[in-house]
């Protein structure tokens, strides 16, 4: 049929998720029709607008135009999905149920509220014996009809809740729904409208960009003892809710952002001599002269038309006259509300649009969603001027105030602001992917210019909002996003294998690369701080791939040890991971402290602190120990430290390891045991005193 779109199906190929969004690729086939124009469906609705790219991967052709659209239809019954209607049916049956039990309590109240009532005596007559029979089968009646009411009570009570609980449940699987799966009867989607120059068969790839997407790096370490290398499998939590399920899809993520700017930044330049002329940046171009007479002949054209005859229950104008004020009206107008009164007094003096004595004889234009409110008052003070180099504000592309493209409204022609000599542009002016060329059936200021690009009739607010909610989920235990742990760099990690990610807005776990890394396990010791030995596992990132902050789940020997928090390591790099405390290693403390005197007159205390540590290895292997002492730092010149031997201070001082700890490594033979000595020796002159007292400890 001419005039209709040859319809190409495409297939979901490949997702890069991103720190936050995704980008998709789809894959469509067809041939191409005599006038060039496909579309290309099974987008989602939330695909952006701004992201759309088409290239051609095999056959003889090229793509001369590609825009997104946003078409719905009804849905029948039969395509709407299954949860939907189960949803309906179980709604349906709790309400009934309820109103069922409402009335049967109804019942049970009028039944319960039986009386026997006695016919009213009359005056004249004696006093009547009382109908026991009656009174007791009226009783009999009502246990017997009661009995019966309160069984099936108790029964409706017990449908009621298991309706509830159905109902329950199928709303919270509906709410784990995937999102493709979307209620409604109206069918709504995107798709891509192409005009593709050739002939034959063609392949395209159509690439957009959908928010919803978020994704962060968890680890699984496996490792024997004894062995210096180890295999660490990267695996990802990706959670989406993009619209789509991506179903054997070959998957890549990102620690880039898609809301970053990619372009190069302008250095301004700095000159001493002569002040010169800023030049105008690259791209902008003045307004062409003539661009009103452009479209003369359509609006002649428009003119021409013959006008919609008028509603007869419009309301009566009143009609200005050149002798005097206005005519009154037959019937008076409504009274203007005070917001329409306040805005009329600050348009303008008389003569003006909304003054008194003036009475417009046509609607007036409709105002644009972009152009702003300029009210123009006879008393109100000129703007301050602008800065040098700065842009008007509201201003447009080509020298004209935005909204207005350099010509005012017809009935604003009067009142319009007179256009700056010399436009400075501003930076988003200068997107010019994001203007869009204002067309012929445009205001009248608008034609032929250059504005920013509206908002699309896509995906409502309440879709994007449920997408964006994947943002907000809690992370697994240690997680970190990834644009935060990947500091200055940016990398991209490939799954070897497709994966499968329904949109359902919740965590799945996807494997992607299994890596060699360098392993070696460590002792660490503190014992002036807990006598106790706990393990540590240095890692060395050895691959090309850098590694980021997660959760890595540790197992030694093929027994799962526990799960620790793995830091970013570069490649190249080397962080150790704590394996919690090791059992088999112990260790003690003893101390000894000394007190005496020297120097002339025993001018000097001198405090003698020794320590002795023993290390008891059970392991059947040898174990490096690192021990770390501390020593006291001198706020006093005159206050001396000397150390013993053998200790040595961190190489880098850290928040861990301050620069007064001392650390000495020792290798442990497997059943055998090692003792070290230490200690330090702090000389106070008489007269002075440790402040707290002597620390003995």
């Amino acid at each position: 049929m001419a005039g209709k779109r040859a319809v190409w199906e495409s297939g979901l190929e490949s997702v890069v998720v991103h720190a936050v969004g995704a980008v998709c690729r789809r894959r469509a086939s067809g041939v191409v029709p005599a006038d060039g124009r496909v579309r290309v469906a099974g987008l989602p609705r939330l695909a952006a607008a701004g992201s759309l790219r088409v290239r051609v991967l095999s056959g003889d052709g090229r793509v001369a135009e590609a825009r997104l659209e946003y078409p719905a239809r009804v849905r029948s019954d039969d395509e709407r999905p299954a949860w939907e209607q189960e949803l309906k049916e179980l709604r349906a049956r709790v309400e009934l149920l309820e109103e069922r039990r409402a009335r049967l309590e109804e019942r049970i109240a009028e039944v319960a509220a039986l009386r026997p009532v006695p016919p009213q005596r009359r005056r004249d007559e004696g006093h009547r014996r009382a109908p026991a029979d009656a009174v007791l089968a009226l009783a009999e009646f009502v246990d017997t009809r009661l009995e019966v009411l309160q069984e099936r009570a108790v029964e409706l009570a017990q449908e009621v809740r298991l309706a509830e609980h159905a109902l329950l449940v199928a709303e919270e699987r509906a709410d784990a729904r995937s999102s493709a799966e979307r209620p409604g009867g109206v069918a709504a989607g995107a798709c891509a409208e192409l005009t593709v120059r050739g002939a034959g068969p063609v392949e395209l790839e159509v690439e957009y960009a959908v928010p919803g997407a978020v994704w962060v790096p968890t680890y699984r370490l496996a490792h024997r003892r004894g062995e210096r290398t180890a295999r660490l499998v990267l695996r990802a939590s990706v959670a989406q809710r993009t619209g789509e399920d991506w179903s054997g899809v070959r998957l890549a993520l990102s620690t880039a952002s898609l809301v970053r700017s990619g372009a190069l930044p302008e250095l301004a330049s700095l000159r001493i001599g002569r002040r010169q002329a800023v030049p105008a940046p690259s791209g902008w171009r003045a307004q062409p002269a003539g661009l009103d007479d452009l479209f003369a002949g359509w609006q002649d054209a428009q003119r021409a038309k013959p006008e919609p005859e008028p509603y007869a229950a419009s309301a009566p104008v009143a009609v200005a006259v050149a002798g005097g004020g206005p005519v009154p009206a037959p019937k008076p107008a409504p009274r203007p509300s005070a917001r329409r009164a306040s805005a009329a007094r600050a348009r303008g003096p008389a003569g003006a649009p909304g003054a008194p004595g003036f009475v417009p004889t046509a609607p007036p234009v409709p105002v644009a969603p972009v152009m702003p409110m300029m009210p123009v008052a006879a008393s109100a003070p000129p703007p301050p001027p602008a800065p040098a180099g700065a842009a008007p504000p509201g201003q447009a592309y080509g020298g004209a105030p935005q909204g207005y493209g350099g010509a005012a409204p017809e009935p604003f022609a009067d009142f319009a602001p007179a256009a700056a000599p010399d436009p400075r542009p501003s930076a988003d002016q200068l997107d010019y992917p994001a203007m869009v060329l204002a067309g012929p059936e445009e205001e009248s200021y608008r034609r032929g210019r250059l504005f920013p690009e509206p908002a699309r009739p896509g995906a409502g607010g309440g879709a994007l909002y449920e997408a964006e909610a994947v943002g907000r989920l809690p992370l697994p235990r240690f997680g970190a996003p990834p644009r935060e742990s990947a500091g200055a760099f940016d990398h991209r990690f490939d799954a070897q294998a497709p994966a499968h990610v329904p949109a359902d807005g919740g965590w799945h776990t996807v494997a992607v690369a299994e890596l060699p890394v360098g392993v070696r396990t460590g002792y660490v010791t503190v014992p002036s701080v807990e006598e106790a030995v706990y393990a540590v596992l240095e890692l060395t990132n050895a691959t090309a791939h850098a590694l980021l902050a997660g959760p890595v789940e540790v197992s030694v020997d093929g027994d799962f040890l526990l799960t620790a928090a793995l830091p970013t390591l570069a490649p190249g790099g080397v962080r150790e991971v704590g394996l919690g405390r090791a059992e088999e290693l112990r260790v003690a403390r003893h101390t000894e402290v000394r007190e005496s005197t020297s120097g002339v007159l025993n001018s000097t205390t001198v405090l003698d602190h020794g320590v002795r540590i023993e290390l008891v290895n059970r392991l059947p292997h040898e174990a490096s120990v690192e021990v770390r002492e501390r020593v006291p730092v001198p706020g006093d010149p005159e206050v001396r430290i000397e150390e013993r031997p053998g200790w040595s201070p961190p190489a880098e001082p850290s928040a861990e390891v301050p620069a007064s700890a001392r650390i000495r490594r020792v290798v442990v033979p497997p059943g055998g045991s090692v003792e070290l000595t230490g200690g330090y020796v702090v000389r106070i002159p008489a007269g002075k005193a440790v402040v707290g007292g002597n620390r003995r400890s």
